[in-house]
């Protein structure tokens, strides 16, 4: 595994498995991202954090929690693959994780998470099946 590590990011090119991730914020606030291969690339230690967000952003988000103060902090699990996709990632929870229905809902809605309709509706599938 390579990495990349700027002011609170952290971006890892997983030559094994031919994957990248990349993880960004603090203990109240943080996210956890799958991206391209040309994102990591363009992922450099001298960006400004803002620069390096804004790359980062253009991902598959897996997870994140927010503790912000405007209101109960929480966790939401957008991909229950994450540990898998991204082992080396320091994830760490905040307050309830939102339920599968909350966070589907969330998917569905918010064209930001639009990379997630398919892999969720998959899993949603599959549990309704096994029931």
């Amino acid at each position: 595994m390579q990495f990349k590590k700027g002011n609170y990011w952290k971006a890892c090119f997983d030559e094994e498995n031919d994957r990248c991730t990349a993880e960004y914020g603090d203990c109240r606030n943080y996210n956890l991202y799958e991206i391209t291969k040309e994102i990591y690339d363009k992922l450099d230690e001298s960006m400004s954090y803002d620069d390096a967000v804004r790359a980062i952003y253009n991902g598959r988000h897996l997870y994140m929690t927010v503790d912000d103060r405007c209101g109960p902090p929480y966790t939401i699990v957008f991909d229950h693959d994450y540990e898998t996709i991204a082992p080396w990632a320091k994830v760490h929870q905040n307050g309830k994780v939102w339920p599968d229905e909350l966070t589907d809902a969330t998917v569905e809605i918010f064209e930001s998470e639009k990379d997630n309709r398919e892999q969720r509706r998959r899993r949603r599938e599959q549990k309704n099946n096994e029931q």
